[in-house]
């Protein structure tokens, strides 16, 4: 099966400038990024805050031109793409945002958000249609009797049902790849899995491939557990492969680290825990980021080859690792309760 979309050596470099007449610093926000998405998956992107899943998500969607490296939409390279086929590539991929109080405009009703993509891009050939339309969207989000959300504005409206909202505007091009960035960050806990689950359902009866963004390994965990799963730090892409393998056997000492820090309900369990010795709990500057590995001044096992040359990603089993003494870490496994 090809890739849907392809991400090759992508980087996304910003620049700063310290007061009106400083020097300019360079970040490097995304470095060498490869990636692949193929129709109908989910796939996982985890990490800390600050390593660049949502400047990556904002590149896959062409809200961000990346600095340098190519980004493909079914084999085309998107910058090298006619009017009429960016066009399609833009409605094929949309991007659910993690506040969706901001993304949806206060001053029009859920009907007006809805309605004005699909009568601008000529969708329904007229109000009637698309009040139709508007409906069935609701209804396939799970806003039902629509009738009771169409006249409403999005400050009368809970977090859940907001967030419903945007899924249902992102839904209403009929589009291919759907970038959900911190889709559950912001609603109550209790609403999380209803909001997972509507996901995993137009996934299936769509056909809709999910890049789901998150630092909450067991959202994504539960999102993805029949895909895959990147793990990013500090603009890079560490570890990448099967969700379930990767979780039971992970190779990389950074995903290590984040699993280590994933509370377990079962006390026994939860005391049994290795603790993974981390030298630092501080993440480094993504302005300044370390010579070599980038994860070498946090990392136990780094030696001075981490400290001098920067791994490249090499195939391990069905998945892939940036690591120079993946072999040396300790296999990590959660302890079973007697």
């Amino acid at each position: 099966m090809n890739p849907i979309i392809e991400l090759k050596n992508v980087s996304m470099i910003f620049e700063k400038r310290s007061g009106i007449f400083g020097p300019v610093s360079h970040i490097g926000a995304v470095v060498d990024v490869s990636l692949e998405v193929y129709p109908g998956e989910i796939l996982a992107l985890v990490g800390e805050s600050g390593c660049g899943k949502t400047t990556l998500g904002k590149i896959v969607t062409g809200l961000y031109k990346p600095t340098h490296g190519q980004l493909f939409f079914e084999g085309k390279d998107v910058y090298k793409m006619n009017k009429e086929e960016f066009d399609n590539y833009r409605n094929s991929v949309q991007m659910v945002q993690q506040d969706a109080f901001a993304a949806l405009n206060p001053a029009r009703t859920i009907y007006q958000s809805l309605s004005a993509p699909i009568l601008q891009k000529k969708l329904v050939k007229n109000t009637k249609e698309a009040y139709e339309r508007v409906c069935e969207l609701l209804k396939i989000v799970e806003l039902t009797p629509p009738e009771q959300f169409l006249e409403k504005y999005p400050h009368q409206l809970s977090g859940g049902q907001r967030q419903r909202v945007t899924m249902a505007r992102a839904i209403s091009l009929n589009p291919k790849v759907i970038v959900a960035d911190e889709p559950v960050s912001m609603i109550d806990v209790s609403l999380r899995l209803a909001m997972l689950n509507l996901m995993a359902s137009l996934n299936k009866s769509m056909n809709i491939a999910f890049i789901y963004i998150t630092h909450d390994l067991s959202t994504a965990r539960y999102i993805a557990q029949n895909g895959r799963m990147a793990v990013m730090y500090l603009g890079k892409i560490v570890e990448q492969g099967n969700v379930q393998e990767i979780l039971s056997n992970p190779r990389h000492p950074y995903l290590q680290a984040l699993l280590t820090a994933v509370p377990v309900p079962n006390p026994k369990i939860a005391k049994m825990k290795r603790k993974l010795p981390l030298k630092s709990l501080e993440m480094p500057s993504v302005a300044n980021p370390p010579k070599g590995c980038r994860f070498n001044p946090r990392c136990p096992y780094a030696d001075k080859k981490c400290e001098e040359v920067e791994p490249e990603m090499v195939k391990l089993g069905s998945g892939f690792i940036a690591c120079h003494n993946y072999e040396k870490v300790p296999k990590w496994e959660l302890p079973k309760a007697n």
